[in-house]
Formats: C-alpha cells, sequence, structure tokens
C-alpha cells in the first residue's frame, strides 16, 4: 500500500507533550516515522493508515488534534471533499496522488447504515438540486460501470467500489486506486450510496449503470486542498474561528461565527 505524509496541528506546551504524542504512536503497525516539532506544534507522520485512525491515535494522548495537510506537497496533487447534502451522513474524504499511477484515497464517513456502500466521482459538481444535480458517474472513456480492480476500459473513472460501515455506522477507510487522477476529479464530485455496489456483476439493469447501488446518500464537491508544509493557517480571518476552535463548529451556516456578544 502507498505511503503518504499526513500534518497534524497538535496542541503541545512541553516535552512532556511532546514524549506523550510520540508514545501514542509507537510501535503502530502502519506508521513508518514520527516527526514533531513542539515549537510549530505540528506532528508529520508517514504512514499507510487512514488519517482518522492517526488523529485518534493523537488524540488519546488529551491532546487536540487538527488535521493541515495531506500528501508532501512540493507539487502532488491533493483534493478534499465534505459530504453532506441530507440523510444525515457527513464525513470528510481526501485524495492525494502518490504517484503518476497511484491515488490515494483516504476518508471517514458517519451516519451509515450498517454494511457495505457505494463510493463514487460523479462528472459534475453541481450540488443546486442536492446529490440529484451531480450528473452519472465520472468516465474519462465512456465505458460501463464495474469495480476498482477492473481493466480502465471496463469500469467508469469514478468507480471506487464500496466501503464498510461498522455497528456505529461509521466507515473508515483507506483506498488506493491506479485509474483515478486528483487534476481530473477536482470541480467533481464525490457520492456515497445507500446499497453496495454490485460492480457491474449483477442481473439488473442498473449493473452497468451505477452497480444498482441505490439511493444518493450524501455527496460533497472534490476542492483542491493542501499537503505538507502547504497550510500555515492558524485562524480563519474571514469569521474568527481559530484553528482549534474550528474542530468543535459547523463548516458553515449558525454557529459557525464567534459571537459578538
Amino acid at each position: 500500500m502507498s505511503v503518504t505524509k499526513i500534518e497534524f496541528a497538535v496542541q503541545m506546551t512541553c516535552q512532556s507533550c511532546v514524549d506523550k504524542v510520540k508514545d501514542s504512536l509507537s510501535g503502530v503497525k502502519g506508521v513508518e516515522s514520527v516527526d514533531v516539532s513542539l515549537a510549530n506544534q505540528s506532528v508529520i507522520i508517514t504512514t499507510t493508515l487512514p488519517s482518522s485512525a492517526i488523529q485518534a491515535k493523537l488524540e488519546s494522548t488529551g491532546r487536540r488534534a487538527v488535521l493541515k495537510g495531506y500528501g508532501d506537497g512540493g507539487g502532488r496533487a491533493a483534493a478534499v471533499a465534505v459530504l453532506g447534502c441530507g440523510e444525515g451522513v457527513q464525513g470528510v474524504v481526501r485524495f492525494v496522488q502518490a504517484d503518476a499511477d497511484t491515488c490515494v484515497v483516504d476518508g471517514a464517513v458517519d451516519g451509515l447504515r450498517p454494511g457495505p456502500h457505494g463510493l463514487h466521482v460523479h462528472e459534475l459538481g453541481d450540488l443546486s438540486q442536492g446529490c440529484d444535480s451531480v450528473g452519472d458517474h465520472f468516465s474519462l472513456l465512456g465505458t460501463s460501470h464495474g469495480g476498482p480492480e477492473d481493466d480502465p476500459n471496463s469500469r467508469h473513472t469514478g468507480d471506487l467500489g464500496n466501503i464498510c460501515a461498522d455497528e456505529t455506522g461509521r466507515a473508515t477507510f483507506r483506498l488506493t486506486d491506479r485509474v483515478l487522477k486528483v487534476w481530473d476529479i477536482v470541480g467533481r464530485s464525490l457520492v456515497v450510496t445507500d446499497g453496495p455496489d454490485d460492480l457491474g456483476r449483477g442481473g439488473s439493469p442498473r449493473s452497468s449503470q451505477d452497480g444498482n447501488s441505490g439511493r444518493r446518500l450524501a455527496c460533497g464537491i472534490i476542492a483542491r486542498s493542501a499537503g505538507v508544509f502547504d497550510n500555515p493557517k492558524q485562524i480563519c480571518a474571514c469569521d474568527g474561528v481559530s484553528l482549534w476552535d474550528e474542530r468543535d463548529r459547523p463548516l458553515t451556516g449558525p454557529g459557525r461565527r464567534i459571537s459578538n456578544h
């Protein structure tokens, strides 16, 4: 599995904090290196694990951790989709182009029914009618629907297969795909469906269209995002929300801004 770098801002005030952060990731399978800077309150991890798993380890020390960059920067393309638009399903999915032939897809989605759910990139970044206006599956070659392991001529470009939610309704995943390219999907959308994707192998008439994976539960526009060292933000000047407070506030809408009273 491809290795990526993840940068977290972590609240640390002393060497003891640094030691506890290092200890939380020591010996963890899938973690190759940990670089901690007390001066910058940053932790950079080289890993094959999902970012949510790393965040949970860091926060097990009692310190807050905020993801600031995914991928090593330096020209590597990175993108992110924040999923929502009804149905009570929400999540964040990140993409990084690890090399010319490998796209890493890393995410966590909450509010799902336990079991498998389809994950697809759709052709349009139009949420004017929620998930109904994002178009069909993104397909550079105009091919039929298939699975992520299929030949590029036997799948849509955006066919990412299934993610699996546990008994709490959370799906945590890290996938690698050899067809998807980050520069092709920025401005398009990502969708999670109600049912499992049959990977084009079912008997339904919809199998060759969308894997007969059911309703679109959540979706979000795929936007360019920061890599490691690319995000110096400590506070959002537009609404006065600090890096740490942002963890407890909605991304938009009521409750986002700091009250003037």
